[in-house]
């Protein structure tokens, strides 16, 4: 076979990934693209955007690098970017890009970017399976993440107000739980912590919440550091639009603890509070590893009961 002939029947293999944090909010998507011993890397961003979103505008920049038609072998870990072309879209194209009723496709532009794109080449779609250790797949997660703390603004610790570490464990999701707390003060750092023999990582992350903030005077401002989207997006985005709801979801479903959730909404009545991302911030990794462990322990105790 001449070298010719081989680069045409050679295989393009393609990784990408992309994601917003939180979601949605600031994102950023890579694209691995590998032919023979060549590679090209790819990476953007987008400042209010969401996971889909990510997902579908890595796909279209990474085929839209190909200058001829290719044999693709594609690899993403989002069943809605590999379902959607495989299951989904021609339906989509037909109806004009409305689901029945006349819905509107979400994400319509990015889908008819993508769709001439794909059509001009031969591509297998694999979905891999997320964070399980395939290293290229690992690796444009990496890359994604990378690019969109590129443009996430740095949110700073103050040191004149109180602070709070918080991580939670669970042994089993439900099982055995518990929860860990550090609070810096002015004059050193105090450990909290506590569990239940039946509960859920979420629940966890709930009342280490509530317990920090209590054991400050009422009025105190407190900045809470928290590893968990569950408790930072809640908190932040989601609290709101559960009370005006009466503690209900969109579709009239109760909220999952809101026996918590009612108890932090009260609190934060009464207390200045500033929840932060330790994703997204320079956090003292040591007080949430300490927190970590202090999880760790009551979780441990809480399945002996």
């Amino acid at each position: 076979m001449t070298k010719r002939q081989s680069d045409q029947v050679a295989a393009v293999i393609i990784y990408t990934d992309g994601g917003a944090d939180p979601n949605p909010g600031i994102g950023g998507w890579a694209a691995l693209l590998q032919y023979g011993q060549h590679e090209k890397v790819l990476t953007g961003s987008d400042p209010k955007t969401t996971n889909n979103r990510m997902e579908l505008q890595a796909a279209v920049s990474a085929l839209s690098v190909l200058k001829r038609p290719s044999t693709v072998e594609f690899h993403t870990d989002s069943k809605y970017l590999q379902q959607g072309i495989t299951k989904w879209i021609e339906k989509w194209a037909a109806q004009g890009w409305q689901h029945k009723g006349g819905r509107a496709v979400p994400n319509a532009d990015l889908w008819q970017e993508l769709w001439p794109l794909v059509k001009k080449h031969k591509i297998s779609w694999h979905w891999v399976k997320g964070h399980a250790g395939d290293p290229r797949n690992e690796r444009v997660d990496t890359l994604a993440r990378e690019a969109r703390l590129a443009i996430t603004p740095r949110l700073e610790l103050d040191s004149q107000v109180g602070q709070i570490y918080l991580r939670a464990s669970c042994l089993g999701n439900p099982g055995p739980g518990g929860w860990g707390a550090v609070l810096v003060l002015a004059n050193g750092r105090r450990q909290l912590k506590g569990g239940a023999a039946q509960t859920t990582n979420n629940r966890m992350e709930l009342q280490a919440a509530v317990a920090a903030i209590q054991a400050f005077p009422p009025g105190t401002p407190l900045q809470i550091v928290t590893t968990s989207d569950y408790l930072f997006q809640g908190a932040t985005q989601w609290l709101a639009g559960w009370q005006q709801r009466g503690w209900q979801k969109k579709d009239g479903q109760p909220i999952s603890n809101d026996d918590l959730w009612r108890q932090l909404a009260a609190l934060m009545e009464k207390y200045p509070l500033q929840l932060l991302n330790a994703k997204r911030i320079a956090a003292n990794d040591a007080l949430l590893a300490e927190a970590a462990k202090l999880a760790h322990h009551a979780a441990q105790a809480a399945s002996r009961t």
